[in-house]
């Protein structure tokens, strides 16, 4: 199983060390300064995997060259996948159920902002204000999903009891298709927008998730999810 590994981490290396797109720009809106890339473009820096991320994953393989991680692998009983890597600038998640999380825990308030495709069929989440785990991790979830059969489609904040913060049925981008996803979150109060619409303006009367990481979701072994932009804008802290 170790040497399947090492073989496929090889092959990996000259897939993500092809020339990305150069440095991250800044924020698409000009004139709204103190956005903060969260990706580089390049490679897996300030993100980080749950050592045994649960599911079908038994152990996680990090790729690393010139001290930079490139890509997570994972084992599992009948086999490898590739998890997430980094190609052409841009940050891609598949396989197995798994997260990636940001390095920092202590997320407060903030303008959270990705820009992301997903494939037909299927099913990731943008998660903020999230504890570091395994499994399915506990804060909240923009969801990010077109076809899926979840019928929770992007621009829902995923609370599936909450009906005024789901988008139902029809997602309001296509699969394949980039597309902007904003939350915005100061105290309990929740916005969320898909390509500048508001999707959800909703004030959380449990205040349920306070402070905490930020997370991208792989859901299940059919989905693609891409990134290639992830920035934040923090805002003061709740007194």
């Amino acid at each position: 199983m170790k040497q399947r590994l090492f073989g496929l981490a090889v092959l990996l290396l000259t897939v993500v060390l092809l020339p990305a797109w150069g440095p991250q720009a800044a924020a698409d809106d000009k004139d709204d300064t103190g956005w903060v890339q969260l990706f580089n473009g390049k490679d897996l820096t300030g993100w980080k995997l749950h050592p045994k991320p649960g599911g079908n994953i038994v152990d996680v393989l990090p790729v690393e060259k010139n001290g930079k991680l490139l890509a997570y692998l994972g084992e599992m009983k009948d086999g490898t996948a590739l998890l997430w890597h980094v190609e052409n600038g841009t940050l891609t998640g598949g396989g197995p159920a798994s997260h990636l999380f940001s390095e920092r825990g202590d997320y407060e308030n903030f303008r959270y902002r990705v820009e992301a495709m997903i494939n037909n069929g299927g099913n990731s989440g943008q998660y903020f204000r999230t504890q570091f785990g395994p499994r399915f991790p506990n804060g909240y979830e923009a969801q990010i999903n077109a076809t899926h059969s979840d019928p929770i489609r992007t621009g829902s904040l995923y609370l599936p009891k909450v009906p005024e913060v789901l988008v139902k049925n029809v997602a309001p981008h296509k699969p394949d298709e980039w597309f902007t996803q904003e939350v915005i979150a100061d105290g309990n109060h929740i916005i969320i927008k898909v390509n500048g619409k508001t999707t959800v303006d909703w004030k959380d009367p449990e205040n349920r998730h306070k402070k905490g990481h930020f997370a991208l979701q792989g859901h299940d072994p059919k989905t693609m999810v891409k990134f290639k932009k992830i920035e934040v804008k923090e805002l003061p802290a709740t007194k």
